[in-house]
């Protein structure tokens, strides 16, 4: 069996004195889920946060990470250094990221090789945008962002990242695909990592989360479809209450 994993984006959000806040009062609601449970936090908070959580059942992730080892990337940040402050996870290729940073297929892939040949376990992004769903070219789509984004992935590595379905129309917008439109899109997924590798590969081993707009009130549901492994969570990570609703779902 696929563990469930929930994850909490708190993409640019929180100060330490929030972080402290915030987990302080997320640890005890936790305790004892049975979902893995991750906070991807931005960068001035990973080490108060990855102190507060040790010793924890909560993981600590990061938002980003570039490819390169060092050298002239103003505003990036290294594997090294992220592995430095304990951090597990690192969100990858998240559709912000694509639309606002000129995030690529091809970047994507190579920051997914790094965090795998560090030790870190990458989170890695696809989905489709509300015109693309609505053209039917959604499938393509979704099958060319795996695919380029597992390029040079070796089918041992696979335990060790994640799949995040996000369809882009959903983020911040409140609105969910219903429960069989999510399940059906992330099952397109899997069967392009089952062509990629193998069946078993894609049935027991990659986990894929849904992205769009999770919450406490869907959550239960949302789980309760077959190919779906867990969240990428927004908006209801930056509540210790709600966060703990979907962890503990």
């Amino acid at each position: 069996m696929r563990q469930p994993i929930i994850a909490g984006n708190w993409k640019m959000n929180n100060t330490i004195a929030d972080t402290k806040v915030l987990l302080a009062d997320l640890i005890p609601l936790v305790k004892g889920a049975k979902a893995e449970c991750i906070v991807c936090v931005p960068y001035t908070n990973i080490q108060t946060a990855g102190e507060l959580i040790k010793g924890t059942n909560i993981k600590l992730g990061a938002e980003n990470v570039h490819w390169a080892d060092k050298g002239a990337f103003t505003g990036e940040i290294s594997a090294d250094m992220l592995l430095e402050l304990g951090v597990e996870y690192v969100i990858i290729g998240h559709s912000e990221r694509r639309q606002f940073f000129g995030e690529t297929d091809e970047t994507v892939n190579k920051r997914s090789i790094t965090c795998l040949a560090k030790g870190l376990k990458p989170i890695i992004c696809v989905g489709e945008s509300l015109e693309e769903r609505q053209s039917g070219a959604y499938t393509a789509i979704l099958e060319a962002q795996t695919e380029k984004a597992l390029v040079g992935i070796d089918k041992s590595e696979l335990g060790n990242l994640v799949i995040a379905y996000e369809p882009i129309w959903a983020i911040g917008t409140g609105v969910t695909a219903t429960n069989q439109e999510a399940n059906d899109t992330i099952a397109i997924i899997r069967n392009k990592i089952a062509s990629l590798y193998c069946r078993n590969c894609a049935d027991n081993v990659v986990r894929i989360q849904y992205g769009g707009s999770m919450n406490p009130k869907n959550v239960a549901d949302l789980m309760a479809m077959p190919e779906i492994d867990g969240g990428l969570i927004g908006g209801a990570s930056l509540n210790a209450s709600d966060f703990s609703k979907v962890v503990k779902y």
